[in-house]
């Protein structure tokens, strides 16, 4: 079976940028997304397209296909006081957006009362390699269609 537009598939992956090793997949656990609903970044889906189990390439994601380019503007000051606990610089936090949605930002640095924060994505700018293995692909079912995602083993128990 060929990577199609609303199948379910399974990939291995080593993600690295200027050589070095940023993220992977777990050794028996990989990725698993639905092909075709902007689950994974563009310039990656476009590549798998096609494909079928067994199949390895290596994809190189340029910065408009990955996390986008870099923005200067997404760079702001915030108030100290607008943080609960100790801030640690380079750690991740996360911010609600006036429509509800959360917004990952990156403190880059403490001066008394300012905090700098960076709302771009970690790699945003950056030049993407990966190495990807096709592992399994299947046909979505309705649910996972209708919500838009694949579904793993115990995903929505609680519902």
């Amino acid at each position: 079976m060929h990577i199609t537009q609303d199948k379910v598939v399974e990939i291995d992956y080593v993600l690295k940028v200027d050589g070095e090793v940023v993220d992977a997949s777990e050794p028996g656990e990989p990725l698993t997304y639905l092909h075709g609903h902007s689950n994974i970044i563009p310039g990656l889906e476009r590549a798998l397209e096609g494909k079928r189990p067994g199949d390895s390439l290596h994809v190189t994601v340029q910065p408009e296909d990955g996390y986008g380019e870099r923005d200067e503007g997404n760079v702001e000051a915030l108030n100290r006081e607008d943080f609960e606990d100790d801030i640690e610089v380079g750690a991740t936090y996360y911010a609600q957006a006036e429509d509800g949605s959360v917004l990952p930002f990156t403190v880059l640095s403490v001066d008394g009362e300012t905090v700098q924060v960076d709302f771009n994505a970690p790699l945003a700018g950056k030049v993407l390699d990966f190495d990807v293995t096709v592992r399994a692909v299947r046909d979505a079912t309705t649910e996972e269609l209708e919500h838009g995602h694949a579904h793993t083993p115990g995903m929505h128990e609680d519902e």
